[in-house]
């Protein structure tokens, strides 16, 4: 059954879902969190059917799902009576457990608790670059220097580890739970000023781990255009937040 390829607002008729044991992915199209999901789905080859959620005009029925009206959420097996998984990490490791194949965290015990430990870093990248990667007017003037800093620790990590991913000479945890923003900073040069990129000599090793995870599969199944990025991000500035646009050109 296809779901309709558009995000459900406040009024919206809640979708017929089938009960055929196939997880429920609810979704934001444009939610780096919610990225995080679709690559593990993408990555383990998961069947799924995906709902997305307007998050500023949230359905009323959403609840139902999800009880504080966060994206991502997952029903575990598309039943009525199943629970429903929030949080990006939590449901990666639990969709990486379940489904074995293409083991993304690691094996030992440490190293993994160490992976999860990095991962959690990244939301100080993520908190300082925000108010520039969504366009706020008011974002503070060392946003960027800041940005620069925090991201440092993960040029040094990936140094250190002397691999082409973070996990290794594969991809695995930790480098899907933190490619989403990296999908989203190119579209700092289309809508800031100063046309910002990411320094080429400070920030080497990473920019050449961005150019492979360009080539992996699940990366490309679930890409977004950096062009649709910035517009949307523009959009959410003014105050109208056009999620749609993530279809354009899709039939």
């Amino acid at each position: 059954m296809a779901l309709p390829q558009k995000h459900f607002k406040r009024g919206s008729t809640k979708p017929e879902l089938p009960d055929d044991g196939v997880l429920r992915f609810f979704s934001m199209a444009f939610c780096p969190f919610s990225h995080r999901v679709h690559l593990m789905l993408a990555a383990k080859q998961i069947e799924y059917h995906k709902i997305y959620i307007d998050l500023i005009e949230k359905p009323e029925w959403y609840k139902e799902f999800s009880p504080l009206g966060k994206v991502p959420a997952v029903q575990l097996t598309g039943v009525e009576d199943q629970p429903t998984l929030v949080e990006s990490l939590i449901i990666a490791e639990y969709l990486d457990q379940q489904y074995p194949q293409t083991r993304l965290f690691p094996k030992d015990p440490l190293q993994k608790a160490l992976d999860k430990i990095l991962i959690e870093r990244f939301a100080s990248v993520v908190s300082a670059i925000y108010p520039v990667l969504t366009c706020n007017p008011n974002a503070p003037a060392d946003a960027i220097p800041n940005f620069e800093n925090a991201l440092d620790v993960f040029e040094v990590e990936l140094g250190k580890r002397g691999t082409p991913y973070f996990a290794g000479q594969l991809i695995g945890i930790v480098d899907y739970m933190i490619w989403p923003w990296f999908e989203r900073f190119p579209s700092m040069k289309i809508n800031t000023e100063q046309k910002y990129e990411l320094d080429v000599k400070r920030f080497e090793k990473l920019l050449k781990w961005r150019d492979l995870m360009a080539q992996d599969e699940a990366v490309q199944k679930t890409a977004l255009d950096v062009q649709l990025h910035a517009e949307f991000q523009k959009s959410k500035t003014i105050g109208s937040p056009q999620y749609d646009i993530a279809f354009k050109g899709k039939p």
